[in-house]
Parts: structure tokens; C-alpha cells; sequence
């Protein structure tokens, strides 16, 4: 049986940007339903698709998008994932704010994944197609330079992580798994999985607590409270 290609919504109001992402994620095997300019008209078409039954896998929107031009792509993109939990949304932006993730993370952690990636990042196709499926699967995605810029302003028990441990969170916060991390690290599957603990243990995250390791991932995110990093 064949499986389903991911359905995506795409939001920029750059026309070419957007076209090319559309074409490249065709291309990919992803089928992008609907293309939209604006935050307002991305809100209508998805709460129509949702109303026919048809609500996408995927948003992939831009933050600063008209009518105001400010971070409306965002607003309504958190807008969609509070009406929809089981949506999944990927922000791509030009900026490494932190305010901007902070807010985006913020919601609950249930149903369809969440994912910040600059937009540079969509030149890296390999990369950026395995972000977009790991959002579609429910799972979260930070950019590696958003997750540095939680870090630098974080006042949590993040201060206590190693050197080591910190890099094994940033490419939690990528989307990889724990064999994925080893083999990007050259460590083995147990000093990853120890380093992992270690990190948990840090943040105050208990074996008893659900979603451990989304957790771990939004830690700093709760507690970064500078606006406008490379902004």
C-alpha cells in the first residue's frame, strides 16, 4: 500500500521564495494543497480545510507577513495550533529572536509537532526535508542558532549542563534521536544515553514525567526572556 504524502500548507509572502519551497518540496514527495500571501488568508484557508476534513499535516509560514507586516505569519500560526492541536507548524524566519520561539513553544506540547528554523536552513535540502517530516511526526525542531540564543540568555539549571551535554541537547532539539546523535557525535549509544540522563536530571525532569525530552527542549525556551535576538 502506498503511504500518503505529507500535506502541507505553505505561507510566505515572498512569492518567489514560496513558489521555489513548493516546487522543492514536491519534488521531495511532500503535496503542498495551498500557498498563501498573508497571516489572514492562511487562517481561513486552513480552518476551511479543517471544516471539509481536509486539515493539512503541516503550516510552514513566515513570522513578519502583511496585513501589518509585523509578526502576523506568526500570531497565526499560533493561533491555528491552539484551535488545532494535531496541526503541525514550522516557522521559518529571517530572525534569531528569542521572544518569537518563546512564544511559539509556549503551547502545550500535544498532538502535531513544532519546529523554528531560520530560513537559511532550506538551502541545507537534506537537513530541512528531514525537519519538515520530524514536525509532521510530531516531534520538535529548533534551529541549532535559535537553541544557542536560549541558551546565552536561560537562567535555569542549564548553567550546570556540560560543554558535552549542551551539544547533545542542541541536536535534541534538532529532531534527533539517540542513535542519530552517537553517530553525529562518534560516541556510543550508551555514553549518549548517559549524557541524556544527565541532562534530565539537571533540568529537574523526573523519570515519572511524560515527554521527558520534549521537556528538556523547551526548558530554556520557559525560561528565555530576551526579545529580539538578531532582530
Amino acid at each position: 500500500m502506498t503511504e500518503e504524502p505529507i500535506r502541507l500548507v505553505l505561507a510566505d509572502d515572498a512569492a518567489l521564495l514560496r513558489e521555489g519551497l513548493a516546487g522543492l518540496l514536491e519534488r521531495q514527495g511532500f503535496r503542498v494543497v495551498a500557498q498563501e500571501s498573508r497571516a489572514d488568508a492562511l487562517r481561513l484557508t486552513v480552518n476551511e480545510l479543517a471544516a471539509s476534513g481536509e486539515l493539512p499535516d503541516v503550516v510552514i509560514t513566515d513570522v513578519r507577513m502583511p496585513p501589518t507586516m509585523t509578526t502576523d505569519g506568526l500570531q497565526a500560526a499560533l493561533d491555528l495550533k491552539a484551535a488545532y492541536p494535531e496541526l503541525g507548524v514550522l516557522v521559518l524566519s529571517q530572525y534569531v529572536a528569542a521572544v518569537y520561539a518563546q512564544q511559539l513553544f509556549s503551547l502545550p506540547a500535544a498532538g502535531g509537532g513544532t519546529g523554528y528554523l531560520l530560513k537559511d536552513r532550506v538551502a541545507q535540502v537534506a537537513d530541512f526535508v528531514g525537519s519538515l517530516r520530524v514536525v509532521a511526526a510530531g516531534g520538535v525542531v529548533i534551529d541549532p542558532e535559535v537553541t544557542r540564543a536560549m541558551m546565552r540568555t536561560s537562567r535555569s539549571g542549564l548553567g550546570d549542563l556540560t560543554p558535552r551535554e549542551f551539544e547533545v541537547l542542541e541536536l535534541m532539539a534538532r529532531g534527533l534521536s539517540n542513535a542519530q546523535i552517537a553517530d553525529e557525535l562518534v560516541l556510543s549509544g550508551a555514553a549518549v544515553a548517559k549524557h541524556v540522563s544527565n541532562i534530565f536530571a539537571k533540568l529537574g525532569l523526573a523519570p515519572s514525567e511524560e515527554n521527558r525530552r520534549v521537556r528538556a527542549i523547551l526548558a530554556f525556551l520557559s525560561d528565555a526572556g530576551t526579545p529580539g535576538l538578531g532582530s
